[in-house]
Order: structure tokens, then sequence, then C-alpha cells
């Protein structure tokens, strides 16, 4: 899966004369936290995060009447706030390496790029929505965890006994277990009962780590 599969576009922005006070407004109509700043061609020249433009309000504390206060916002412009090394990434970029870009800099969210033209934006929210996916978290099924050997056939043997049982896999994933030489495999499943796929695992030799009945609004 590639960032053009799952990016917001076209993406909100703004321009380096907009307003504090502006961006802000924007912001929350739009609901998001972070707008890039692009030039008449639309070219991108740098990006605002919400925390930046909070940085340069006036704090619940301030003497400022409600009269001055939107006067001086619409005097600081996003060329004054704005990140210009922004970091970035292309539509052919795979949403993992997008992820670990973002896990790497401590960021929430990176624009898109085709050649020096902005064409989207893909956040931690958009990551999360392809995690819930990715395990099934939208739809009702029997949620297992087992322990997997990093050995080869091991997932063959589960989908193999899954489909005798008359089971319908709707997602999977793994993560590292823990040691090197074991994963940690969660499925989630349909068509089967709890206990009995509980005990087909155990059968095979793996431990289960959880076994639950999930509904899409309970689990």
């Amino acid at each position: 899966m590639l960032v053009a599969d799952r990016m917001s576009k076209p993406p909100v922005t703004v321009r380096a004369e907009t307003g504090v006070d502006e961006a802000l407004s924007l912001m929350h109509s739009e609901n998001v936290r972070r707008l890039p700043v692009v030039d008449k061609h639309g070219k991108m020249v740098g990006i605002v995060s919400e925390l930046d433009l909070l940085k340069v309000s006036p704090s619940p504390a301030t003497t400022l009447s409600i009269y001055e206060i939107p006067y001086l916002l619409s005097k600081i412009k996003m060329k004054d706030v704005m990140t210009t090394d922004v970091i970035s990434v292309t539509e052919d970029t795979t949403l993992e390496d997008a992820a670990r870009v973002m896990a790497d800099n401590k960021i929430g969210g990176v624009p898109v790029l085709r050649g020096d033209k902005l064409v989207g934006i893909i956040t931690e929210t958009d990551l999360f929505k392809v995690f819930l996916e990715m395990l099934g978290g939208w739809q009702d099924g029997i949620r297992i965890s087992v322990v997997i050997p990093m050995e080869k056939g091991e997932l063959a043997k589960i989908t193999g006994k899954i489909a005798e049982m008359g089971g319908n896999i709707l997602a999977m994933g793994g993560i590292g277990g823990e040691d090197t030489a074991h994963y940690l495999l969660t499925i989630r499943v349909e068509d089967v009962d709890k206990d009995e796929l509980t005990a087909a695992m155990e059968a095979l030799g793996l431990k289960v780590r959880d076994s639950r009945v999930c509904a899409v609004s309970t689990c």
C-alpha cells in the first residue's frame, strides 16, 4: 500500500501572507492540525502546525482587549512562523516508510509531493485508519493472538487449520515477540467458535496470548 492510496487530497493550504487568525480559523473549520504553505503556483514553501500558531497567539491571561487580539494576530503572517525545511514524501512512498519518517522525526504528518508540487498530505490519523483496517478493527469476529515461531510453514499451518474449521480470515497482522525467535500474530476470524479456535491453535503447539469475541461497538 502506497501513500497515494491513503493521503488526504487535495490538501488544505494557506499562503505565506495569510494571517495567524485566518489560519487558525481554517484549521478549526477543516478539522486539521497542520497547513502546508504554498505560493501562487502551488509550490510548497513551508508548513505550519497548530502548535506553531498557538505559540504566537496571546495566552488566556493576556491584558489585550478582545478587539486588539484579532488585529495583532492578523499582522503575524505564515511566513513569520512557518517551517521552511519541510520533511516530505512522494505518492509512491510505502505507508510503512511514511510512518517510519514520521516516527523518526516525531511529527504527526508529512506533505506529499509530485516533483515540487504539493498533491496531498498524510497524517497519523490516516495511518491509524490503515492500522484499524489491517487488524479488522471495523469488523465483528473472533480476535485471537498467538505466539508464532519464526519458522517456515508456521503461518500456512495456522491459516490451513482455520480454513479446515470453516473459518474466514478477515484480517491478520504480526509484531515482534518476546524474543527474536518468535513473533506475535493477531488474526480476526469469522464463522468459528472462539473456544474451538483457541483449542485448535493450542493443538498446533502454539501459545495463545489472547482470545475474545469482538463486536465493533464493544471491542
